[in-house]
């Protein structure tokens, strides 16, 4: 706790015990694991080159005990690696020395050979993202997506009043505004899990010149492929020293796109709650206002729409200045990659909240009713159309006239529709038809998601 008081982000602070499982996957700790791994894959996968003569193949045991540093990597290893770091001043040569003190010295050449920092660190933060996204932050949005099915299949018959430009429209169900929701957020679903990110491991500027110099008839090209698809990873193996991080930057977007469809149900929600068609569960203890005890604040929409809102900031800038390096490499990416993890916990963050806010909520359906009731006026689309199917060229300037401006009731709309020159079957239909019943396929939609 102590810890948590001091810490400059909230994320590591107040919110600490709501993202804890990214800290896996995006702290320190996690980096220096990764980078680990990546070295090891690599030394096993040098050892089992033929054409690698000097460096002798791994048994299997020994492949096990040297994943085994990575697999068991506890924080009294990673206190050595930054002990090595203090003296070193660079975090992936500690990485190396490390393996170091775990390794036979006569492997000690092979560790990190002709290798670059960002050969180790390109592929380490790639599988980071993906393995945070596909462990943590996929299964807790496809969560939310479950919880906005089951409340749209609920609400799917509750008619409510719809508003367009913040003025009533044809009315719809609350169960067919949230399945929007749940089908946008189902297809960005779909492209997070087929998007596959890049790795490069071509040396100090993608030439792989230190290799082909020292094992000329090693198909370099050919192992580097190898490699990185073992480990998860699509080759790119055109790059300067930098993997261009662009196939990161397009993930970045997908999670922007996720931020902006949850911070636009945030919003509606809290439009829903102001205008009291949805409620609020109370909680006994919680506070709503400090000054006025009546109130159940939103809370949680709100508290997730700011943090989505600080997620796609942090994500838009590292979209645009990842891809971006002053010749063939400079550390500006180096510095904005490590907050990756931010960028994303803070997504992580609002999913938990709308979550937590969607366990207290419920329609208000006789407020739904009085709404609806107190807006005849909208059906003046279904009298038009109707009007027009008869032949009527001046449909909808006789219903302007009749409704622009003005809210009329059930009355003046029965009076209008008993005065118009229709068949008697249309005439019927119209006045069989209510604010509430007329929601069209709202029902049916649901069914779709």
């Amino acid at each position: 706790m102590s810890n948590q008081l001091h810490s400059i982000s909230p994320l590591d602070g107040r919110y600490r015990n709501s993202v804890k499982e990214l800290s896996e996957y995006f702290s320190e700790y996690a980096l220096m694991r990764y980078r680990l791994k990546v070295e090891i894959e690599y030394l096993i996968a040098l050892s089992n080159e033929p054409s690698i003569k000097e460096l002798d193949a791994f048994s299997k045991k020994d492949i096990i005990k040297y994943r085994n540093i990575y697999n068991r990597f506890n924080t009294k290893d990673a206190s050595a690696i930054k002990k090595h770091e203090s003296i070193t001043k660079h975090d992936v040569k500690a990485v190396e020395y490390f393996l170091r003190d775990k390794l036979k010295k006569s492997l000690h050449p092979w560790i990190h050979f002709a290798l670059t920092s960002e050969d180790v660190n390109n592929l380490a933060y790639s599988l980071i993202w993906q393995d945070g996204l596909k462990n943590v932050y996929l299964p807790l949005l496809k969560d939310l997506v479950k919880e906005l099915d089951k409340l749209a299949k609920k609400y799917k018959n509750t008619a409510i009043l719809s508003l367009t430009h913040g003025q009533p429209a044809t009315p719809t169900t609350f169960g067919k505004e949230i399945a929007v929701y749940c089908s946008r957020l189902k297809r960005q679903i779909n492209h997070v899990t087929s998007h596959t990110l890049l790795g490069k491991f071509g040396g100090a500027t993608g030439t792989w010149s230190a290799q082909s110099l020292v094992y000329p008839k090693t198909n370099w090209l050919q192992f580097s492929t190898k490699f990185i698809e073992s480990i998860g990873l699509e080759p790119n193996l055109i790059t300067t020293q930098i993997e261009p991080h662009d196939s990161l930057v397009e993930s970045y977007h997908q999670i922007t796109r996720i931020n902006s469809i949850i911070t636009d149900f945030c919003r509606d929600i809290w439009y829903y709650i102001s205008r009291s068609i949805v409620g609020q569960k109370t909680i006994k203890g919680e506070i709503g206002s400090s000054t006025m005890p009546h109130k159940i604040n939103p809370i949680q929409f709100e508290n997730a729409e700011g943090n989505l809102g600080i997620s796609n900031a942090l994500l838009i800038f590292l979209s645009t200045k990842l891809p971006i390096s002053r010749m063939q490499r400079d550390l500006t990416d180096s510095t904005t990659l490590r907050n990756q993890g931010t960028a994303l916990g803070h997504s992580y963050l609002s999913i938990k909240n709308v979550l937590r806010g969607l366990t207290r909520i419920n329609v208000n359906k006789e407020q739904a009713k009085k709404e609806l009731n107190a807006n005849w006026v909208v059906l003046a689309e279904a009298i038009q159309v109707i009007l027009r199917k008869s032949g009527r060229h001046n449909a909808y300037e006789q219903l302007k006239k009749l409704t622009r401006g003005v809210n009329i009731d059930s009355k003046a709309i029965g009076k209008f529709v008993d005065g118009l020159d229709i068949n008697s079957d249309d005439k019927k239909l119209l006045l069989s038809i209510t604010p509430e019943s007329y929601t069209g396929l709202s029902s049916k939609l649901v069914d779709l998601i």
